[in-house]
């Protein structure tokens, strides 16, 4: 899970948090990774509920940061990259999003991208959703964030998880502006 990419272009931090939901983190990796430098930082809950729920981080190319690190280049606005996903991005840190409490690399890297302007995507996977956390969904969007839960759709007919997971990865790339070959399209009722 170590080893940088370069030469690929585009390049974005990609943040998994304690979230039911890794296998949506897993895709995101395996296709952003195709055509963009990934760099991966996990938190110690995220790999616990990976390991539970069956889904693993391991083998995929990434540049892996600690979530302990703050010094980490990411952690700075003079480090360029792309922009950030954090997925599935948990309530808790959701609110620390929201409030810019950047304790930890992941929540420092999301501060960065939103002070620069950069796109921020929040991929949530939670409910129902209390009062609190609708409220830190809308200070992270005013912030700049783009806040999105991890409810695909249907009208492209999936069959299998693999398709419901593709419909939220594909969203999450189209935010991100990163081309992407995964057949979840709207194409009108005549389709």
């Amino acid at each position: 899970m170590t080893g940088q990419v370069q030469g690929m272009g585009k390049e974005f931090v990609v943040g998994v948090t304690g979230a039911s939901g890794i296998i949506y983190a897993r895709r995101l990796l395996e296709v952003l990774s195709e055509s963009a430098t990934v760099r991966l930082v996990v938190t110690d809950t995220a790999r616990a509920i990976a390991r539970h729920e069956g889904v693993s981080l391991e083998g995929l190319r990434a540049v892996v940061h600690d979530d302990r690190d703050l010094a980490a280049a990411v952690s700075s606005g003079s480090y360029r990259y792309d922009g950030m996903v954090i997925v599935p991005c948990s309530m808790k840190t959701l609110a620390a999003v929201s409030s810019g409490y950047s304790e930890t690399l992941i929540t420092r890297a999301a501060d960065v991208c939103l002070k620069e302007r950069r796109p921020c995507v929040l991929v949530l996977r939670e409910m129902p959703l209390s009062r609190i956390h609708l409220a830190n969904m809308l200070t992270a969007h005013d912030a700049g964030a783009t806040v999105m839960v991890a409810s695909p759709g249907f009208y492209h007919r999936p069959t299998t998880i693999q398709d419901l997971v593709d419909m939220v990865v594909a969203r999450v790339l189209d935010h991100l502006g990163v081309s992407h070959t995964l057949d979840v399209r709207w194409r009108g009722y005549d389709a």
